[in-house]
């Protein structure tokens, strides 16, 4: 049984601790990352007069990284409208126009530096640029109804189904980087034009099939392109994290518009490969620097971990579209996972750096010890320590803004008689004459309160993995409820209210055994939030730190955060080997993992002993 998506534009988060990010992303971090893409040249990039000698030469990826900031515009826009930002789209829209060759081609990088070799080269993102312009168009045409940026993209759309599905005339045929497809599958559902979606099913299932590569290209047909065998055949998550979830995305997207079962059943098995396998506990994914890909499967480590950014919100867009399939809570329990840790760790409380890659663990002495002369491993990847605001591959600032600026599209889904409840934030929703109130302080607290009015309803409320204690009260009155794959189901009618209380309580947690970095060791949990500790807190390294069971739930002030308080202790021996062990008990202090390095940098743990 498939549903529809309550879209964001349908939602208003009005309070809580989303909406607190929404208005950080709005006054801040949009700005933010607009001055450092001015410095470093990526939006005058588009007037296209860069000459050797100058600065900032541009880069074939920049592209999308202005769309996605265009994009998060038209998303701040659609809830309120933003004069200034708008004139910035706009004057990138007009030098778009007047760049924007007479058959619709429209890349700076290609258009710069050589144009004879547009569509010849699989590796170099045209197509992955020209996924995110179009995914921007239509955002900014829907939230502002200024058309030129959409006429533009679709004018550059027929050129590309020309030259790849009509006369077959490109040197390659489906993208190394996967992203137009997402974006055709939302210019078919916005235009209503079929022709939109047959060709995101001619890149998709173009792929895997060996018929064309062009002469010299550096990216085989494997699996770090996802290439290695056609997409119906793909059981399992491989090579590069990004480009794989957004192919998941697609297949998914496809899956539900064609009724296709063979890329139904690739989905479902590649979902369950990554939740089961092959994801962090924070919904990190993408374990290595190598490729950024996914490894085999349980093969986790913390000290090197990868963790891109844009990999977690990927997850997260799959997990969306896998729940629209069937309501299913393990799709939704995946994107809690990775919007309270592996994704949003990406950000800066302050709303102004970011994390690229999103370290598991940080062990200050051991890199140290790795890097030193002696060992020679100066090359040995570890993930940086502290945020920074602009990386030379900038795709995670913008993905960021974009992905917080609409979260509202995770929240509701529903059919004709149900709505389903995914994600639980402080809300107002509509869906045609029915209104939906939330009201919740949650992550930091259980109880969330539902009223509908306007008509009549079931409700299908999530109840969290994590979950083991709930209650679920109609209009004052405890009521039983029957869960269905993980949703609990009531009836309401106009006026009611729903209260369902899940209990928050910190809790252990153990690894597969199989997950050879995680052995013998626990995390500790608290509602969605996976919990750390920080040296900053606890005395510097955290090499030596055993916790005990007894834990306590405080709040951090200077954070904003709730903490969890540990009885711990700082085990030593008095020589190399000893059966004498020295135990120095303190209060361990674990902080949510996502607000890890905004102190300073310091030792990090996710996983301790604990006895």
């Amino acid at each position: 049984m498939s549903t529809e998506i309550l879209t964001y534009d349908k939602v208003n988060i009005t309070g809580g601790f989303w909406r607190e990010k929404q208005e950080l992303i709005r006054k801040t971090t949009i700005w933010n990352v607009y001055r450092r893409f001015s410095d470093t040249g990526r939006f005058s990039a588009f007037k296209m007069d860069w000459k050797e000698g100058m600065p900032n030469k541009p880069h074939y990826f920049w592209d999308s990284d202005v769309a996605k900031w265009l994009e998060s515009v038209a998303y701040l826009t659609k809830k309120q409208r933003e004069p200034e930002l708008e004139a910035i789209v706009d004057e990138v829209v007009d030098d778009i126009e007047r760049a924007q060759t007479e058959d619709g081609y429209f890349n700076i990088f290609f258009q710069l530096f050589m144009p004879e070799k547009r569509f010849t080269i699989r590796g170099w993102h045209e197509l992955y640029c020209a996924g995110h312009l179009i995914e921007a168009a239509i955002a900014y045409d829907e939230a502002t109804g200024k058309r030129k940026f959409l006429d533009l993209m679709l004018k550059y759309a027929a050129l590309i189904k020309r030259i790849f599905m009509d006369e077959q005339s490109a040197a390659f045929d489906s993208p190394g980087h996967e992203e137009i497809e997402l974006a055709l599958v939302k210019l078919y559902d916005y235009t209503k034009d079929r022709q939109w979606l047959d060709l995101a099913l001619f890149f998709i299932n173009k792929r895997g099939l060996k018929e064309k590569l062009p002469e010299g290209d550096d990216y085989t047909r494997g699996t770090n392109v996802q290439d290695h065998l056609p997409v119906r055949e793909q059981f399992t998550a491989e090579g590069h994290a990004v480009r794989a979830c957004y192919l998941y995305c697609a297949m998914a997207d496809l899956a539900l518009r064609e009724n296709d079962e063979g890329l139904r059943n690739a989905c479902e098995k590649i979902f369950s490969d990554i939740v089961n396998s092959k994801m962090y506990i924070t919904g990190a994914v993408g374990s290595t620097h190598v490729a950024e890909a996914f490894e085999d499967a349980y093969r986790l480590p913390n000290d090197t971990a990868y963790g891109e950014t844009c990999a977690a919100l990927s997850l997260a867009l799959f997990a969306r579209r896998m729940e629209r399939i069937e309501p299913d809570s393990r799709y939704a329990d995946t994107v809690e996972r990775v919007i309270y840790n592996g994704f949003l760790a990406g950000l800066s409380l302050d709303g102004k750096s970011f994390f690229y890659e999103n370290a598991q663990e940080i062990d200050l002495e051991n890199r140290a010890i790795v890097r030193s002369s002696l060992h020679n491993n100066k090359n040995m990847h570890f993930p940086i320590t502290q945020r920074i605001e602009v990386f030379g591959c900038s795709c995670c600032p913008p993905n960021v803004t974009r992905f917080i600026s609409s979260i509202g599209d995770f929240i509701y889904n529903y059919t004709d008689d149900t709505i389903y409840v995914n994600q639980y934030m402080e809300s107002e929703a509509a869906l045609g004459d029915v209104k939906l109130v939330q009201t919740t302080n949650y992550p930091f607290d259980g109880k969330v309160s539902l009223k509908l009015s306007g008509g009549a309803k079931k409700l299908a409320l999530r109840v969290p993995g994590w979950c083991r204690v709930w209650t679920l009260v109609k209009n004052g009155a405890p009521v039983a409820a029957e869960v269905v794959k993980g949703y609990a189901l009531i009836d309401a009618a106009d006026g009611d209210e729903i209260v369902l209380d899940m209990r928050i309580a910190p809790r252990f947690v153990r690894a597969d055994s199989r997950v050879r970095a995680d052995r013998g060791l626990e995390a500790i949990c608290l509602g969605p939030f996976v919990m750390c500790l920080e040296g900053v807190d606890n005395g510097g390294s955290l090499a030596s730190v055993v916790l005990r069971r007894n834990l306590t739930v405080g709040f951090d002030d200077s954070l904003g955060l709730p903490c969890v308080y540990a009885d711990a202790a700082r085990e030593t021996t008095d020589s190399l080997y000893s059966d004498t062990v020295v135990s120095t008990p303190f209060t361990a202090k674990l902080i949510p993992y996502f607000a890890f390095a905004n102190r300073g940098e310091t030792d990090m743990k996710i996983w301790n002993v604990v006895r």
